[in-house]
């Protein structure tokens, strides 16, 4: 791939990071959008996504990390807990050979830049899902909406059937880059 994905993977942890902390207090247990996931739990999984970046990109399988992520991992001050994710996370995908070595995620052995791809993607696409649930500012960078869409595209169908995006949306013709990469996972803007 010729996008850089450690900056882009950490760009998106810095847009989302403004949205976590535009989270009131009162909002942390409404629902979210997504169906079944109030917006702790949103935030929840993308910590849990971020965490699992570090043993993952430096060699060890799932079965070695076990359950040593389970349980609440946002105790008291979420977002300090996502600050540290986000930082471990990234720094994990900057280290020299991290997009070129194997990560073996759920999906199979991967390069690392198609790990880094999905982490930038799923970073990027729940923020907005937080956003859309907390009555923040909705608008991404179009910079990072481009370059996801040029990761997700390519994939849709295969995360369709693995869950990960809902079945796309009709939009417009001419609706915005954004409103497009929206409607592919599923989401209208």
């Amino acid at each position: 791939m010729s996008l850089n994905l450690p900056e882009l993977h950490a760009r998106a942890l810095d847009d989302t990071r403004a949205v976590v902390a535009g989270i009131a207090a009162d909002q942390w247990n409404q629902p979210s959008v997504l169906d079944g996931m109030s917006v702790k739990d949103l935030l929840h999984h993308v910590v849990y996504g971020n965490l699992w970046v570090v043993p993952l990109v430096a060699g060890r399988t799932i079965d070695e990390v076990g359950d040593e992520l389970e349980g609440d991992l946002l105790g008291s001050d979420p977002l300090a807990a996502y600050d540290r994710s986000s930082a471990a996370a990234a720094a994990a995908f900057m280290r020299p050979g991290a997009m070129t070595d194997m990560v073996a995620v759920s999906y199979g052995p991967v390069p690392g830049e198609v790990y880094a791809g999905h982490r930038f993607m799923d970073v990027l696409i729940h923020g907005w899902d937080m956003a859309a649930s907390t009555g923040q500012k909705l608008m991404m960078d179009p910079e990072l909406v481009a370059a996801c869409r040029d990761i997700a595209e390519p994939q849709a169908a295969m995360f369709v059937a693995a869950g990960a995006f809902g079945e796309p949306v009709a939009v417009a013709e001419d609706a915005d880059p954004q409103a497009k990469l929206l409607a592919l996972t599923g989401r209208t803007a």
